[in-house]
């Protein structure tokens, strides 16, 4: 099953107790077959419009808006980017294009901290 831009999987729609994962499909999707989180399977059954009352979700590893980007870990495949929304405290695979996508595939954000060495004056030092 593809899935495409915009799409919501909710964890709370067939399974009430679990962590209460909810992502939401960034671009790609043609590769996609299954969510594993607590041990369930999500699919194109848990597609939802809306997402219900967040009370008691679990958040895990990974914090809300936090994105997976599959090109991360397999470059060439189908390029599914999910947002993580809320929960995910069981979240244990992303299935797509046959590989499993992980936490791994995070997109590396880092606050607080330079990416690389600051540029070089272009100019000498003094007063203007």
């Amino acid at each position: 099953m593809a899935l495409k831009k915009g799409d919501i999987l909710d964890e709370r729609k067939r399974f009430p107790d679990s962590c209460g994962l909810v992502v939401k499909i960034m671009g790609g999707g043609e590769g996609f077959a299954k969510v594993v989180c607590c041990g369930h399977e999500l699919t194109e059954d848990d597609l939802v419009t809306e997402i219900a009352e967040s009370r008691g979700r679990k958040k895990g590893q990974l914090p809300p808006g936090a994105m997976l980007e599959e090109n991360r870990q397999f470059p060439g495949s189908c390029g599914l980017r999910v947002l993580v929304i809320d929960g995910g405290a069981g979240l244990s695979g992303i299935h797509c294009c046959g590989h499993v996508m992980t936490v791994d595939a995070v997109n590396d954000l880092r606050f607080g901290q330079m990416r690389s060495t600051p540029p070089e004056p272009n100019s000498p030092a003094g007063h203007a």
